[in-house]
């Protein structure tokens, strides 16, 4: 018997209307969800609403959420501020089809913010974004080939769709051609010779960096790392893009570029940039790349780098994450949050110690992740070859039926609103030290 089968009973005592509406959803929704990540046997969770740092599912369980929207809600559920920014700008006109203030406010915001970005265009999520971020380093560079490191996620474009899943190298998805994928190149993570020796021999257009990776439960990128990409992509004419989807203006206002005090050429934006709650993404960087999109300069569409949506920069997103990003300019929201997250790591660390469990703390900021691995993890290759799923997948179950969710069952990582506090986080470390005795128990009944 798997150790997650000790508490998978309990969950479907707690959960007989989730398990009923995923038996619904598999009639009408191939595999009943619309993200595998989301997905949960022998049912995954049924939200209701939320508030704060707080959600309820469809059978009235409420569970300190540490997953806060995919990492997207800075602020908690139900932020007020951003909620009657909303509710005002459903009345003015959610969708009016022509450009207006609040996307112009909202890019100077960003450019305020965050001091590599000169320039800026919206579009509807991270994912859209690096699509046309890739375009445009084409563009710019006219290469072909844009490099990736292993382990990093940018969404789920057929060009940087690659060495997402481990083993990586093996596709990452059907449906992939090797035409496409061929012209993206993988680099090693926080592996300084083998990463700059990739990009001094291949022409790339591009590097795209997800400084602290989801995949890898939030273990950062050495500075030393970083700084040798930069060299590297400046010494051959190489451009580097920083995927801020998740860090930007949640580990400082500027980002985690601001932390490393290395800068990209391009930045990539999602998840808080929509207010939390609006699907929206950015791209935006040094004026004479995105210039490329300029259609009043590049008049000719062979010569420019197409972008453009329908709901691109509409307003009730860019007014949302107007709201938002004013209340997050000063950084003190940040700063308390990387306080609780120095003190989420030491409580968490402390609990391992006492439960006697193997396994690392990593993250930075409001970022926190969970490794059970036999040594310290450097890279998301070694989170994903090294974790054990089993230890994983049984606390995954045991934080479930004792009111606590969060991402992912495989790779445990959290994401901190500031609408949490220490005591939730003291709640955290001792269910992790609790699930630590009841292991020992298990294993000494084996």
């Amino acid at each position: 018997m798997a150790l997650r089968d000790k508490w998978v009973p309990r969950y479907l005592e707690l959960t007989p209307k989730s398990e009923a509406l995923y038996k619904r959803a598999r009639q009408s929704i191939p595999g009943g969800v619309n993200y595998p990540l989301r997905y949960l046997s022998p049912h995954p969770l049924y939200a209701s609403r939320a508030e704060g740092c707080y959600i309820w599912d469809v059978d009235g369980n409420r569970y300190v959420d540490y997953w806060m929207g995919h990492f997207a809600l800075i602020m908690g559920h139900s932020y007020r501020k951003v909620i009657e920014a909303a509710k005002e700008q459903l009345e003015a006109g959610a969708h009016l089809g022509l450009e207006h203030e609040w996307e112009v406010m909202l890019a100077e915001q960003i450019k305020k913010m965050v001091r590599s970005v000169e320039q800026v265009r919206f579009a509807n999520s991270g994912t859209e974004a690096n699509m046309y971020a890739v375009r445009a380093v084409r563009t710019f560079t006219g290469r072909k080939e844009v490099g990736k490191l292993e382990g990093c996620w940018h969404g789920g474009y057929d060009g940087l769709h690659k060495a997402v899943s481990y083993p990586f190298d093996a596709p990452s998805s059907a449906g992939l051609p090797e035409e496409v994928t061929g012209l993206t190149v993988t680099l090693p993570f926080n592996d300084i010779d083998g990463a700059v020796k990739i990009i001094r021999n291949r022409r790339l257009a591009a590097v795209f960096v997800e400084l602290v990776p989801s995949q890898g439960a939030f273990n950062p990128a050495d500075r030393e790392f970083v700084r040798a990409l930069r060299d590297a992509c400046d010494e051959t004419g190489t451009l580097l893009v920083f995927d801020e989807v998740i860090t930007g203006f949640r580990l400082s206002p500027g980002g985690a570029q601001e932390v490393y005090r290395i800068y990209p050429d391009l930045t990539i934006f999602g998840k808080i940039l929509g207010g939390g709650f609006m699907p929206m993404g950015a791209f935006g960087g040094r004026i004479e790349i995105m210039e490329r999109l300029d259609q009043t300069k590049y008049v000719k569409p062979s010569e420019r780098s197409f972008h453009g949506g329908t709901y691109a920069g509409n307003p009730l997103a860019a007014r949302c994450g107007y709201v938002l990003m004013r209340e997050l300019e000063s950084g003190e929201v940040q700063e308390r949050l990387n306080r609780l997250g120095e003190y989420a790591k030491r409580r968490l660390s402390e609990a391992l110690e006492r439960s006697g469990l193997e396994a690392y703390v990593t993250g930075m900021g409001s970022l926190i992740g969970l490794q059970f691995t036999p040594r310290p993890p450097r890279s998301p290759r070694d989170t994903l070859s090294m974790m054990d799923r089993e230890l994983a997948e049984a606390l995954y179950y045991y934080m479930l039926v004792n009111g606590v969710y969060y991402v992912s069952q495989h790779v445990p990582h959290f994401g901190l609103s500031a609408s949490h506090a220490e005591e939730h986080i003291d709640r955290l470390a001792a269910l992790l030290e609790d699930f630590g005795r009841e292991v020992a128990k298990e294993k000494r009944r084996a």
